[in-house]
């Protein structure tokens, strides 16, 4: 029933358009970190960059992994954004529609915790959420498991002390959703911001993105959260087994 859905909210262009607040500030700030840290050039910076976030769904991931960094080095030097206060702007009628949602409601990003409290003290929207689940709270045996870890994910639904198949997850990418799926969870593409964010991609970076299909393990796709009261998800598929005889 939807008095029991737990609700799962992404951050960064799914509640606000991170790709004009922030991003251009956080690549830029990744960039930077690993041309200090590392001593490589800006292009060799950019290209480790992209090669982390293709393996493994974040940068960080590949720094720790091959090169030692500290995660909470690497996310505060990261994530300093002067202004970005400044910057930051959703919308009024999405931010009701999550208001009138029956259900919990979480955010769940990979963004430092820092970061996603300012960004929800500037859109006003802290108090219409149960909680903040940040990349400081995907550590599994001594090890960060960000999104698209479906480990992880698993273990979110356990702590919020629902069934994976309660969960809806609200994200803007797909492979985040794709992980979600594979263990039970309702998935939601919200398509505004990344549809906006397309029209300046350069064709090279937009590998996998079709903006106009519904991956099969995508359950519906909007480009406003209002849509969210008509959604209702499909149940996980099941393997019918035929008696025995």
């Amino acid at each position: 029933m939807a008095l029991s859905r737990v609700w799962l909210f992404d951050l960064d262009n799914t509640l606000h358009n991170a790709s004009y607040a922030a991003f251009g500030g956080i690549n830029e700030g990744m960039t930077a970190y690993i041309i200090e840290q590392l001593g490589v050039s800006p292009a060799q910076a950019n290209a480790l960059r992209h090669t982390y976030y293709l393996r493994y769904g974040a940068t960080l991931l590949g720094l720790v992994r091959h090169h030692g960094i500290k995660a909470a080095h690497f996310l505060h030097h990261t994530h300093v954004l002067p202004g970005l206060e400044d910057r930051v702007h959703g919308h009024r009628h999405d931010f009701d529609a999550i208001a009138r949602l029956p259900g919990r409601k979480f955010i769940l990003t990979n963004a430092p915790r820092a970061y996603a409290l300012r960004v929800l003290r500037s859109l006003g929207i802290g108090m219409l959420f149960d909680g903040v689940l940040s990349i400081e709270d995907m550590v599994m045996f001594g090890h960060l498991r960000p999104k698209p870890d479906a480990r992880m994910l698993r273990r979110v639904a356990v702590q919020l002390g629902v069934a994976p198949s309660r969960c809806v997850l609200v994200e803007d990418t797909l492979v985040h959703q794709k992980s979600a799926r594979r263990i039970g969870m309702a998935t939601v593409w919200m398509q505004r911001w990344t549809r906006q964010a397309a029209k300046h991609i350069a064709p090279q970076e937009k590998v996998g993105v079709y903006l106009h299909r519904k991956p099969a393990y995508v359950c519906a796709r909007i480009s406003s959260l209002q849509q969210l009261r008509n959604f209702a998800p499909r149940p996980t598929p099941r393997v019918v087994r035929p008696p025995r005889g």
